[in-house]
């Protein structure tokens, strides 16, 4: 099944220069949809200070996780 919106679930960090202590290079994060930020080309991160924040897309890579592992991460989220 697809999602209503184009917002990707989980993505990959490629770049965190300039933001190393937010961001974690080849870490997955939980994206937290924004229509608006997705508009400007931003996705909403859950960084490791545990709050969302907007970043500009070209630093992940949109990737597609095992259930087990989408349920686990998203629990933590919460």
């Amino acid at each position: 099944m697809r999602r209503k919106d184009s917002t990707p679930r989980f993505v990959v960090c490629i770049d965190n220069s300039d933001y190393s202590a937010s961001l974690e290079l080849h870490k997955i994060y939980a994206v937290v949809p924004d229509f608006d930020a997705a508009q400007d080309g931003d996705l909403r991160i859950v960084d490791e200070s545990g709050e969302d924040y907007l970043y500009a897309a070209s630093r992940f890579v949109a990737i597609e996780v095992p259930k087990a592992l989408e349920r686990a991460m998203l629990k933590k989220a919460s």
